[in-house]
């Protein structure tokens, strides 16, 4: 059979539930190689197996080794691949499963959110020359000095898109629960719609901002290699949304989605002294904590004492508050307060850059529906809001109909 090209395919989670639903993959993925194309597979942790691994961990140890927690949940993508491997055996066809570290997925020691150095696919060229379909486990890789690590959360995205790029693969299926990228998630608006295509530049966006249908560093990769992605269901054959360079009249729609993140914290030092030095002091604390920052507000003294708040994930936010602390000891500032009750709410759109008025609008809708902003950020194409959680939902579905994003 004359091959018709190499395909990445990556199936998250929800795909790979239940044995129906390996089954299901295993069906469509042995579809696809009899159809002639080469088959290289990312699968996720089965369902909620690296929640529950999570919750095993914090009853044992609330502050476990960044190093263990890596060797426990890479565990659960190594269930993933033997499984949907032994699923295409029982259909007839070839195929074998590898862990990160088997296929030679190098990453730095930064333990529960590693970065990709190299990748040696020797491994995976060799399986696919002898007909092999290949099914690499997600979310993992190894250290120079053979340690496992895990690439964070969302991390088979970045699997995919990374062997995508190293194979030269034609193109890059990322299959989901969903049918593709929507105006918003369709649990809160009903009226969401499916985007046909979407730039690299607002899906990385939307990523980064909360929405969780791809890990934001895979869409940086994606972009920065030109690796063609296409977002599907795996419960739905039709077409799903092509993540692209350029859309045909991007700029004639303002706002393409609205986003919405619950998983965040706000931690604010109070009284800190109004001199140089002071904020440098704390991030640079944080960075070398890899504690990843959002947003920062740092307010205008009158008094020669300040507040400095600032958003991180609600995993990092007891580790952000005990450097914190540490450093207001050390500046002589006073309180630390943790807010776990926000949410951060954004618009995003290509077509931001050439029309004005954006955040004008989006703080009106806001005030019209009594709910007030605590923080703001922007960047070419998004407008972010730190508000309460207590109105967040509303908060999206009221801009969803104001930006026309239900029409």
């Amino acid at each position: 059979m004359m091959r018709k090209g190499l395909i990445v395919q990556k199936y998250g989670g929800s795909s790979v539930a239940n044995v129906e639903r390996i089954q299901k993959v295993a069906e469509r993925v042995v579809s696809y190689a009899k159809k002639g194309y080469e088959l290289v597979v990312v699968v996720s942790a089965l369902g909620d197996t690296t929640d529950e691994l999570v919750e095993l961990a914090d009853k044992i140890n609330p502050e476990p080794s960044e190093r263990e927690m890596d060797m426990l949940l890479s565990t659960g993508e190594q269930i993933s691949v033997a499984l949907l491997a032994m699923a295409i055996h029982k259909l007839g066809s070839q195929a074998i499963s590898f862990t990160g570290a088997q296929v030679g997925i190098i990453t730095d020691a930064s333990h529960t959110r590693a970065r990709i150095i190299k990748i040696n696919a020797d491994k995976i060229k060799e399986a696919l020359k002898r007909k092999n379909i290949v099914i690499v486990a997600g979310f993992q890789g190894v250290t120079l000095n053979q340690d496992i690590t895990t690439l964070g959360r969302g991390g088979s995205d970045l699997t995919a898109v990374a062997l995508a790029k190293e194979l030269k693969a034609d193109t890059c299926e990322i299959y989901t629960d969903v049918e593709g990228i929507y105006t918003t998630d369709p649990r809160i608006e009903p009226k969401a719609k499916k985007i046909k295509e979407i730039t690299y530049d607002e899906m990385l966006e939307m990523a980064s901002l909360g929405a969780q249908v791809m890990q934001a560093r895979s869409i940086e990769v994606a972009k920065k290699f030109d690796v063609p992605l296409h977002v599907r269901s795996s419960f739905h054959a039709g077409t799903g949304t092509m993540i692209i360079k350029e859309v045909k009249k991007m700029e004639d729609v303002v706002v393409n989605g609205i986003t919405l993140n619950k998983n965040e914290a706000k931690i604010t030092l109070c009284g800190v002294l109004d001199k140089p030095g002071a904020a440098a002091k704390l991030f640079k604390q944080l960075a070398l904590a890899s504690v990843s920052v959002d947003m920062i507000v740092q307010n205008v003294s009158h008094t020669r004492q300040t507040d400095i708040s600032f958003t991180t994930t609600k995993a990092d936010a007891a580790k952000a508050s005990k450097i914190a602390k540490k450093v207001a000891k050390q500046i002589g500032a006073g309180d630390v307060l943790i807010d776990n009750d926000i949410a951060r709410v954004s618009i995003v759109g290509v077509g931001m850059k050439s029309h004005h008025g954006v955040a004008a609008k989006m703080f009106g809708i806001l005030a019209d529906n009594h709910i007030n902003i605590e923080m703001i950020s922007t960047s070419d194409i998004s407008i972010s809001c730190i508000i309460r959680k207590k109105n967040a939902e509303i908060a999206v579905r009221q801009l969803h109909a104001e930006f026309g994003l239900g029409k």
